[in-house]
């Protein structure tokens, strides 16, 4: 075999890894600047006694629950009409939101806990998305799997908004910790699919988004359910 025609192939595949590494961060930098913007927006509103009573002492926490859910369904339906800045913007205006959702952590909960429990979580979610970018097993099989253990915890989840069940609460705090620890490896995995699949392309890009999202919301969903099970409150 000629080794001169083993030359572009090798450029060309350390090419594609220089590039996949620049899309997964730029997707971990979108995913950071989020939760930045949540924790901010979080800490404001909390640090507001009249924020605090006019949202979370009024029918208007509803809202404020709800309102993220409605968010990422409207994201994802309306992704394909947007341009990528439009994309990112909408992104951060979702975290912002969310921001507003998790203020009553912060009148619920110990800043200890919250600290140990965001470290924790942050822990998980480095290893699982590690582990999702270098394992050669195909994930895809358990990827629906564990869509459909979301849509179940999800379900339960708003039922138990009106039962009230702290044991229904626990289990769901349990199996929910299990399902997006998993999606994280899974969704890292998927992300480096799509790089090789669409590449820099506005395709790509928009997908990358959506995967600063998915990441986002893996995280933050960890966070506030290992917060739920260790956290101390005041």
């Amino acid at each position: 075999m000629n080794p001169v025609s083993q030359i572009p192939r090798t450029g060309a595949a350390v090419a594609r890894d220089e590039g996949l590494r620049s899309y997964m961060l730029g997707i971990y930098r979108n995913m950071g600047i989020g939760l930045a913007i949540t924790g901010v927006v979080a800490m404001l509103v909390a640090s507001s006694p009249q924020l605090t009573a006019l949202i979370f002492g009024t029918p208007l926490k509803w809202v404020a629950m709800l309102a993220p859910l409605a968010f990422v369904f409207f994201f994802t339906f309306r992704i394909d009409r947007m341009t990528t800045a439009t994309a990112r913007t909408a992104f951060f205006i979702f975290a912002a939101v969310m921001g507003v959702s998790m203020a009553s952590i912060f009148l619920v909960f110990t800043n200890t806990s919250i600290a140990m429990a965001f470290f924790t979580a942050s822990a998980m979610f480095a290893g699982l998305s590690l582990v999702g970018y270098t394992t050669r097993r195909d994930l895809t099989g358990m990827g629906n799997f564990l869509f459909m253990g979301l849509i179940a915890v999800i379900g339960a989840s708003l039922v138990n908004l009106f039962i009230g069940s702290s044991v229904l609460q626990m289990v769901l705090s349990v199996v929910g910790v299990i399902v997006f620890a998993g999606l994280t490896a899974w969704d890292t995995q998927r992300l480096k699919s799509e790089y090789i699949a669409y590449g820099r392309s506005e395709a790509g890009d928009k997908l990358a988004i959506m995967g600063a999202l998915s990441l986002y919301l893996n995280l933050i969903n960890m966070f506030q359910l290992l917060l739920g099970l260790m956290g101390e409150r005041e």
